[in-house]
């Protein structure tokens, strides 16, 4: 196998940490986004979508998609530790606040980053200066949200590490890039993230 990785964008740092946490070393070739790495025609044939990450099976399958990259790695590689489900019940809990936190609070946070920092100027093509603005207050209501929800429970989406709190930590460390400042008093946020950030997979 071989995965198709950028070492700074959010998406590829999942898979990564999803790998690390399973302990796992897959060979890696890193794509240079900004300098049009994943436009040329060779990596158009591995991926129309011109995106990482990308994993290619030995059998020449291209794997792209953060979670169902992690979803084979899980059922096909490594089940164990078991970061989606043990059965049909948490699989389904886990998708649920994977899904939550990817569309919830790592959506807005990437749109203020992508929308508003000059480097990705030539990726976001039109990058919308209007659009980042509008998505920061989102950001921030989300923070707010995953503070109260983890008043609850230790975890994203329970009692335990999950893929959910994979999201979670690239989201939230996306925030100084994107210049999003965590407002004061979320202190179940502030836990979950310096226990989540403490893992050795964070450094993935």
């Amino acid at each position: 196998m071989k995965l198709y990785d950028t070492p700074r964008a959010p998406n590829p740092r999942r898979v990564r940490m999803f790998l690390a946490e399973k302990g796992l070393t897959i060979p890696r070739e890193e794509i240079n986004l900004i300098e049009g790495g994943a436009k040329t025609d060779a990596f158009r044939t591995i991926n129309p979508m011109q995106s990482v990450p990308v994993l290619v099976l030995d059998d020449g399958t291209a794997l792209a998609e953060t979670h169902a990259i992690c979803r084979y790695v899980e059922e096909a590689v490594a089940p164990e530790p078991n970061l989606m489900g043990r059965d049909a019940r948490e699989r389904a809990l886990i998708e649920m606040w994977n899904r939550r936190v990817e569309f919830g609070l790592f959506f807005h946070i990437a749109q203020v980053f992508r929308h508003l920092h000059p480097r990705l100027a030539a990726l976001e093509q039109p990058q919308l200066a209007v659009w980042g603005e509008a998505n920061r207050p989102k950001a921030v209501a989300q923070l707010a949200f995953w503070d109260g929800e983890l008043g609850r429970r230790r975890f994203m989406a329970g009692d335990r590490f999950t893929i959910a709190d994979i999201t979670g930590l690239v989201a939230v460390d996306m925030m100084p890039v994107a210049r999003i400042e965590r407002p004061a008093g979320l202190n179940h946020l502030a836990r979950w993230h310096g226990e989540v950030a403490s893992r050795p997979s964070a450094e993935a």
